[in-house]
């Protein structure tokens, strides 16, 4: 096995113990698996454990909320949904009836739905694991296997994984699980996600993860993206040293962002609704960035109540009275359907579907009602409310969106710069809208051509990519402020340039806010723009990150 495995380091810290994988993968019931012939008694067991499931899963939401996990919360209520959706279970019923036997009837039913999640774009298909973890729960009780999920371990361990569903890393006890890794998955996956808020050092996309044996002492750096198997003593000691160098330099990074000699850059949180608000405090954020309103929306028949909406949007703008929160309207349709926003028809290739913008203009009644809603949200506050669209493409596009937000009364619309067209022509846009928020993510999806959940393109899903920074650098230089809400922004070398690119303010995770304010206080905005320079002169991502960090010194410091 080589010294160092390379993957794709998610979330940032340090930890060292022994590898306890997790449980392996129930087995497929066997095709043609049939029952003694009493059908209802085979659907009602079949229901039942669907049913337990769903209970189980719901238990470990509210754990997820006792240790103070709102998006893990989020995602397993979002579960416990899918387990007792009507329509699988019609399915189920249906499968039975005809003599299949209860696990088979369960296992096909599921492998509709999979399909349909997989082919349904980048957000969808990313909830294929979720839909996984069910079914498997829902087999193994009536196989009568052990449940998949987290072992049992009577010390701290590193937990590896060929992939992790929601339902384990949502209720990790960072106190016992010190470090995980997946073989699969990709930086802005589920996992990766709930990885960063929970703070636990996290690697993904690591090349024969499964081939670590259990009990095989590794050293995880969540930062760098390595794991070390059978480190020394005293390379262990070297690690943790510079981990808590990093703690302390952290805790002498305090106030508003700036860099070194003073030039601010607001720094910002991401979040899903009001229960994220207590963590981004917490991490001295300015304010939001990327307030995600899909949550509001998603796994409903029909869209919220305007009263509902208005109640989560004021929740989030009373908390930073002397701040900002900028908003992003409904990002549903193709990747992200809704039952209540059916698309024009089926799509060959939803990632580039109508989403975003593009289905609000086909549903402008549902787009009226939320830019109202956060109209009679922000009066009387003093925090400043500014609305952005998602999956804007051209000119036409900002202003129909600009347009719609002065008629709700809203006085400051944006938009995303997420596809490559807009950033390149970003200056068509500016003179329609008061700002822009790039989404690094999906720009660099699209253009890298890589789907952000395959962990085999993880080098291409880099933001660290020279032509990901030259589509950012039009969309910062185009005259109206620019700030990013990617996951880039929390990378804290990656933050500096793109500072030094010309972005405005910077919008993260929230565990990410403290590293990256530490990061910016120690370069002036000449190195930043330096290393800018640095980094889109270089040929490959690599490249360009070790480029860029020659002329940031002061990352050397924290550990990063």
């Amino acid at each position: 096995m080589p010294e160092v495995l390379q993957g794709a380091g998610v979330s940032p810290g340090v930890g060292a113990g022994p590898v306890r994988t997790i449980a392996g993968a129930v087995p497929e019931p066997p095709a043609g698996s049939r029952h003694g012939g009493d059908a209802a008694a085979e659907r009602d067991t079949a229901l039942a454990a669907l049913e337990a499931v769903a209970a189980d899963l719901e238990e470990r939401a509210t754990r997820a909320a006792a240790v103070g996990n709102p998006m893990g919360e989020e995602v397993l209520g979002a579960q416990a949904l899918m387990a007792r959706d009507p329509g699988l279970a019609d399915d189920v019923r249906a499968r039975t009836g005809r003599g299949i036997g209860a696990a088979r009837a369960v296992f096909e039913a599921f492998g509709v739905y999979r399909e349909m999640l997989a082919g349904a774009g980048e957000y969808m298909a990313a909830r294929v694991t979720d839909l996984d973890d069910i079914r498997d729960r829902a087999i193994a009780r009536l196989l009568g296997l052990p449940m998949p999920g987290v072992p049992e371990s009577d010390e701290p361990f590193v937990l590896v994984a060929r992939d992790l569903a929601p339902a384990d890393t949502a209720v990790l006890d960072p106190a016992q699980v010190i470090a995980f890794v997946t073989e699969e998955g990709g930086p802005t996956s589920h996992t990766a996600i709930i990885a960063r808020t929970m703070g636990v050092p996290a690697v993904v996309a690591l090349p024969g993860a499964m081939s670590l044996v259990d009990g095989t002492r590794v050293l995880v750096d969540g930062a760098a993206g390595t794991v070390r198997p059978d480190p020394s003593d005293a390379e262990v000691a070297a690690a943790r040293a510079a981990a808590a160098a990093r703690t302390a330099a952290l805790e002498d990074s305090t106030g508003p962002g700036a860099t070194k000699d003073g030039h601010k850059v607001p720094l910002l949180a991401n979040i899903g609704g009001p229960k994220d608000v207590e963590a981004a405090l917490a991490n001295g954020a300015e304010g939001v960035g990327l307030y995600r309103t899909e949550f509001l929306f998603l796994d409903r028949q029909k869209a919220p109540a305007d009263d509902e909406q208005e109640e989560a949007y004021r929740a989030v703008l009373e908390a930073f009275p002397e701040g900002r929160v900028v908003v992003r309207t409904l990002d549903a349709g193709a990747d992200k359907p809704l039952a209540f926003l059916p698309a024009p028809g089926e799509e060959p290739n939803p990632a580039l579907g109508e989403r975003g913008l593009r289905m609000s203009r086909r549903h402008p009644d549902v787009l009226a009602a939320q830019l109202a809603a956060l109209a009679r949200a922000a009066t009387g506050l003093t925090t400043k409310l500014q609305v952005m669209a998602p999956m804007v493409t051209d000119a036409a596009e900002a202003a129909y969106f600009a347009a719609a937000c002065r008629e709700a009364g809203i006085a400051h619309p944006g938009v995303m710069i997420e596809v490559p067209a807009a950033a390149l022509r970003a200056r068509d846009l500016a003179p329609e809208v008061e700002f822009f928020s790039i989404g690094t993510n999906d720009l660099t999806q699209y253009a890298c051509a890589a789907d952000r959940q395959v962990g085999g393109l993880a080098h291409l899903q880099d933001p660290w990519q020279p032509a990901v920074l030259d589509l950012v650098a039009p969309a910062a230089g185009a005259g109206v402020p620019c700030g990013v809400c990617g996951e880039a922004a929390g990378d804290p070398a990656l933050a500096c340039v793109l500072v030094g690119l010309g972005v405005t303010s910077l919008s993260m995770s929230a565990p990410s806010l403290p590293l990256v304010r530490a990061a910016l206080v120690r370069h002036t905005l000449d190195e930043c723009r330096q290393a800018a320079a640095a980094a889109r002169a270089a040929r490959t991502a690599g490249q360009a990150r070790e480029a860029a960090r020659a002329h940031l010194p002061g990352l050397t410091e924290l550990g990063v």
